[in-house]
């Protein structure tokens, strides 16, 4: 067990925008493949530090789908990688009993991605109290559209709960904290609707050079802010 050397107050919820695994590639000369996988390893590396620290729902930006516009060898190094690794991240899931949930439009995968993550969810549904979300083939324009479109399929008005339910992200509190790399200061269509009040922490390192260390700052400085929700300071006491 890794030492919490932070104060009181770790966000419940971390959402993380893994970005930068290709320049990192492109800058030491490799294939960006190289960079994805290096990327697929630091999160198996994050993830588990993020539930040590006390973190209780994570989300990762694996795979938007604006990312399925990529060039046809690019993304199929993408899913190869995800088929290579993602049992390695299932089995850390385990290890912290983290329920796995996948968001997105996964019918868009390969066939045999869309039963590992299903298998994922069916192998973790016992757990509770953790999670861990994996956003596939997702992009938050779509998971709103969708949101609606179920809302008028069952013919009445929803409330701001009943909405959430519809979401991909149902029964999980929406981020506090969103962690993005590489150097880019925008959410890139990732929980458009969820990160109404979500912190937002920009990191200059590409993604495979972001530590343990580095989450650990984003959560320190996240415990530094304010959080006031509309309200005045006076009204927070």
């Amino acid at each position: 067990m890794v030492e919490n050397t932070l104060n009181r107050g770790v966000p419940q919820h971390v959402a993380l925008i893994m970005d930068g695994n290709g320049r990192w590639a492109k800058r030491r000369l490799l294939p960006r493949s190289v960079g994805h996988q290096k990327g697929f390893e630091r999160m198996v590396s994050l993830t588990r530090h993020a539930f040590d620290l006390g973190v209780s729902h994570w989300t990762v930006y694996a795979l938007s789908i604006e990312n399925l516009k990529r060039p046809k060898e690019e993304v199929e190094h993408l899913f190869e990688i995800f088929r290579t690794y993602f049992n390695a991240y299932l089995g850390m899931a385990k290890e912290k009993k983290a329920r796995v949930r996948a968001l997105g439009e996964i019918a868009l995968l390969p066939d045999d991605l869309q039963t590992l993550l299903r298998k994922a969810e069916e192998e973790t549904a016992v757990f509770s109290g953790k999670t861990v979300n994996v956003a596939v083939c997702y992009g938050g324009q779509n998971e709103i559209i969708r949101a609606v479109n179920r809302a008028v399929a069952l013919g009445k008005q929803v409330d701001k709960a009943g909405f959430e339910k519809l979401l991909y992200t149902e029964g999980v509190p929406s981020p506090d904290l969103i962690i993005r790399t590489g150097k880019e200061v925008r959410l890139s269509n990732f929980l458009l609707y969820q990160s109404a009040y979500a912190e937002l922490y920009f990191s200059q390192k590409l993604f495979p050079d972001f530590t343990n260390g580095d989450l650990e700052k984003a959560l320190a400085n996240y415990q530094k802010r304010t959080r006031k929700f509309g309200k005045t300071e006076e009204q927070l006491g």
